[in-house]
C-alpha cells in the first residue's frame, strides 16, 4: 500500500521548506549583501553612517541573511600566481647563527687564534681562523650548537653540518632542515599572506599552495592585482639592530657584520647596524595605532615573552647607547637608550599620518613575510566580465531545466509534471545548502548545477519506467507505484554513490576550478536523490489519495 507516515510527510516538507527558506537571500542579492556589509561595520566600529543604516534596514534580520559567495570568475576580482624565494631563509638563519658561532670560536681563542665572518656561497657561514691545526677543535664546538631536526622525515638528523677546509670552518643548514624549512617558509608565507588578504574584509579569497615554491592567491572583489600585489608585497619586515655610527656618506663602508641602512626621516642620512638583530618582528605578539606624547600619530608593540626577555636584556646592558628600529631596511628611528625596558613593549615614531600608522600596524599584527616573492602570473578580472559569466550561467541553467521540463512532461505527462516540480525543489535546496555552508560559487560550479539539473530526473525516469513495467503485468496503480519505488531504489543508490565518490575525489585531489565543479555536484547529487525518492513520492502518493485512478498513464 502507498502509506507514507504522517511524521514522515512533515519532516519532508520541513526539509524542503528550509532550503527554499535559505536559498531565498540569493534572489535579493545586492540588498541583502549591503545588510551584511552593514552588520560587519557596525561590529567593528560601533557606528553606522546614514547610507549604512540604510543598508542594515534593507532587510528584516529575522530572515536567513546567508548568500552563496561568488568567485572570481563571478564577481571579478584579482588573480596572482607568487614564487617563495625560500632559499632567501637560508642566509637569514646564517646570519643569526653568527653570533653565537663567534661567541662560541671566542672561548676557544686560545687555541684557534683570531677569527673573522668572510663572504662565501649564499646561505653558507665561511668563518677563517688563524689556526688551522685547531679546525677539528672549532668544527666540535660549532657542531655543540646544532639541534634535531623537528619532522618525521628527519628524526635523528641534526639542522647543521659543519666542515672545515683548511683555515675555513664552514657551517650550512642539512639537507633534512632545508626540507623542513621550505616547508615552514610556505606555510608561514601562507598564513601571512592569508591574514592580510582577510583584513582588507574581501570575501572567501582563494589563497593555497601550488607545488613546492608557490601559492595562488584569488581575491574576488578587489580592484585590480596591482592593489593585491601592493597589499601582498608590502614586506613590513620590523627588526630592532645596534647601531655602530651614524654617516652622512652614502658609499660609506659598513664593515663585515654591518649594513649602511637610509633615514626614514632624515634625507641624507645614514645608519650603520650590525647586520644581526637583538629582536625581530616574529616575536611580536601585538601592534596598534596610538598616538605619541606630541600627539603625534604613531605605533604601540609588544614582544613575547622571550622578544621582552631579549630586549630588556639588551636595554639594559646598553644604556647611553643609540638602537636602531628599522622597517623594510630603512631606520624609522634611532632613540637613545634612557634606562632598562623590561615590559616588553615600546612605541615606534615617525613622520606617519593616521593612515599610515594604521596600515602599519595591521602589517605589523599580520607578520613579515619570511621570504621574497617573484609575481609570475597575474590578472585583473573586471566586475563587468563577472557579470557576463553570471548571465551566461544563469541563461544555461534555465535552457537546461526547460529543455529536461518539456521532455520530461513529452515522455511521462502528469508525472512528467510531478517530477519537474521536484526539479525546482532540487535548484533551492542546492543554493540552500551552499548560503548554509558558506560556499563559493565559480563557473565551473555553474556547470555542475547544470550537469546536476540534467542528472536530476535519471532517478525519476528509473521509477516511471519500472512503474510502466509494473502496469504491463497487470498490477493495480497502487501496486505498480509502490513496486516501481522499491525496485527502482538500488539502481539509483548505485548510480548516485559512484558519482558522489568521483566528486569526492575530484573536491580532494582537485584544486580551484575543479574543486568549485565537485561541490556543486556532491550537492546536488545529494539532494536530487532526496528529491527522487521523497518528495516525488509524496507528491505523487499525494495525488493518488485524493484521484484514486483506476489507471496510470506513465
Amino acid at each position: 500500500m502507498l502509506l507514507i507516515p504522517l511524521w514522515k510527510r512533515v519532516l519532508i516538507l520541513g526539509v524542503c521548506a528550509l532550503g527554499v527558506l535559505l536559498a531565498m537571500p540569493n534572489l535579493f542579492y545586492s540588498r541583502v549583501e549591503g545588510h551584511n556589509d552593514a552588520l560587519v561595520a557596525l561590529d567593528r566600529s560601533g557606528a553606522l553612517s546614514a547610507e549604512q543604516e540604510l543598508q542594515l534596514a534593507a532587510w528584516p534580520d529575522w530572515l536567513p541573511s546567508g548568500l552563496v559567495n561568488l568567485g572570481l570568475d563571478l564577481r571579478g576580482g584579482a588573480h596572482l600566481l607568487a614564487e617563495v624565494h625560500v632559499s632567501d631563509v637560508y642566509a637569514d638563519r646564517m646570519d643569526g647563527l653568527w653570533p653565537e658561532v663567534r661567541d662560541v670560536l671566542r672561548d676557544l681563542r686560545d687555541s684557534v687564534g683570531t677569527i673573522r665572518r668572510i663572504d662565501g656561497t649564499p646561505g653558507e657561514l665561511h668563518v677563517r681562523i688563524e689556526r688551522p691545526g685547531a679546525m677539528a677543535e672549532a668544527v666540535a664546538a660549532v657542531r655543540e650548537l646544532a639541534q634535531p631536526v623537528v619532522t618525521l622525515t628527519g628524526v635523528g638528523q641534526s639542522d647543521l653540518e659543519v666542515e672545515g677546509r683548511g683555515d675555513l670552518l664552514i657551517v650550512r643548514l642539512s639537507e633534512a632542515e632545508r626540507q623542513a624549512t621550505d616547508d615552514r617558509t610556505m606555510q608561514q608565507s601562507l598564513e601571512i599572506i592569508r591574514r592580510r588578504v582577510d583584513e582588507v574584509g574581501t570575501r572567501e579569497p582563494t589563497i593555497q599552495r601550488q607545488g613546492a615554491d608557490r601559492i595562488l592567491i584569488q581575491v574576488p572583489g578587489i580592484g585590480s592585482a596591482a592593489e593585491l600585489k601592493a597589499l601582498i608585497g608590502t614586506t613590513a619586515r620590523l627588526t630592532f639592530h645596534p647601531v655602530v655610527r651614524r654617516t652622512s656618506d652614502a658609499g660609506a663602508a659598513a664593515g663585515l657584520g654591518n649594513r649602511l641602512l637610509p633615514s626614514m626621516d632624515e634625507e641624507g642620512q645614514f645608519y650603520v647596524v650590525e647586520s644581526a638583530p637583538v629582536v625581530s618582528g616574529e616575536e611580536l605578539v601585538d601592534a596598534r595605532p596610538d598616538f605619541d606624547q606630541n600627539n603625534r600619530p604613531a605605533v604601540s608593540f609588544r614582544f613575547n615573552p622571550a622578544g621582552a626577555r631579549k630586549f630588556g636584556d639588551y636595554t639594559a646592558a646598553n644604556i647611553g647607547q643609540p638602537f636602531a628600529i628599522v622597517l623594510d631596511e630603512e631606520v624609522i628611528s634611532a632613540p637613545v637608550i634612557q634606562a632598562h625596558i623590561s615590559g616588553g613593549s615600546g612605541i615606534i615614531t615617525g613622520s606617519f599620518t593616521v593612515e599610515e600608522s594604521t596600515n602599519l600596524a595591521v602589517l605589523l599584527r599580520a607578520g613579515a613575510l619570511p621570504a621574497g616573492m617573484t609575481f609570475l602570473e597575474e590578472r585583473t578580472i573586471g566586475p563587468e566580465l563577472g557579470q557576463d559569466s553570471v548571465e551566461a550561467g544563469r541563461i544555461a541553467a534555465l535552457v537546461g531545466m526547460v529543455a529536461v521540463v518539456a521532455f520530461m512532461i513529452a515522455s511521462y505527462g502528469l508525472f512528467g509534471i510531478f517530477a519537474s516540480l521536484a526539479l525546482s525543489l532540487n535548484v533551492g535546496l542546492i543554493f540552500g545548502t551552499l548560503s548554509a555552508i558558506g560556499a563559493t560559487l565559480t563557473l565551473p560550479g555553474i556547470a555542475g548545477i547544470v550537469l546536476t539539473i540534467g542528472m536530476a530526473v535519471d532517478a525519476n525516469v528509473l521509477v516511471f519506467e519500472r512503474i510502466r513495467e509494473e502496469m504491463k503485468v497487470a498490477k493495480g496503480p497502487a501496486r505498480a507505484i509502490e513496486l516501481g519505488y522499491e525496485k527502482a531504489l538500488s539502481a539509483i543508490i548505485d548510480a548516485n554513490i559512484t558519482t558522489f565518490i568521483v566528486a569526492s575525489i575530484l573536491f580532494f585531489l582537485g584544486s580551484g576550478p575543479v574543486k568549485g565543479f565537485a561541490v556543486t555536484l556532491g550537492i546536488g547529487i545529494l539532494t536530487s536523490v532526496f528529491t527522487a525518492i521523497f518528495v516525488t513520492r509524496l507528491i505523487v502518493v499525494t495525488w493518488f489519495e485524493r484521484t484514486r485512478p483506476k489507471t496510470v498513464l506513465v
